[in-house]
């Protein structure tokens, strides 16, 4: 659990600047990646990995810190999240790329409507369909095509964090 906690600063440090520095600017419509939570779902769906929880409050605090939302809104999102992809690997542990899909869509259909509810509760006007065609819909489109990628990154730093035990 340790490693886990000591791994956590770095990685999720680089991921952010990641984030803000090149993956805030790839964009479809409207929409962006979120590479913070990508990250999230794939060290929590990593069957050997513990200390699951530290990850998502560390990066809901450097996320909230880094954007203009509040950070008690990406942190209650990440750990939704993280409860999810938890609950998950100890059912569909069998079939990983569909436990990736699933808790990435319903991260991200998560995160995207507590940010809508939080521009409604400050009375900024948004439409809701064409907030769902130009920011929600790319958004969750990138998230699930960048996915695999990161999961497969977070497989193989996984496996080097916690090795497989020998089998005598």
């Amino acid at each position: 659990m340790r490693r886990s906690l000591l791994l956590a600063f770095p990685v999720l440090t680089l991921v952010l600047l990641l984030q803000t520095a090149i993956v805030s600017r790839i964009s479809l419509l409207s929409g962006n990646a979120d590479l913070m939570l990508l990250v999230l779902v794939a060290w929590a769906l990593q069957e050997r990995v513990r200390g699951t929880w530290f990850w998502p409050i560390l990066g809901g605090l450097l996320s909230g810190l880094a954007s203009g939302i509040p950070w008690y809104l990406y942190l209650a999102c990440y750990l939704l999240t993280v409860l999810l992809a938890r609950v998950l690997v100890r059912r569909i542990w069998q079939a990983p790329l569909l436990a990736v899909f699933t808790v990435t869509f319903a991260g991200s259909v998560l995160l995207m409507t507590i940010m809508y509810l939080q521009r409604l509760f400050l009375q900024i006007p948004l439409e809701f369909g064409l907030t769902s065609s130009q920011v929600v819909l790319p958004s969750i489109l990138l998230n699930l095509f960048l996915s695999i990628p990161v999961f497969f990154l977070m497989r193989d730093l996984a496996g080097r964090v916690y090795p497989a035990e020998a089998v005598a």
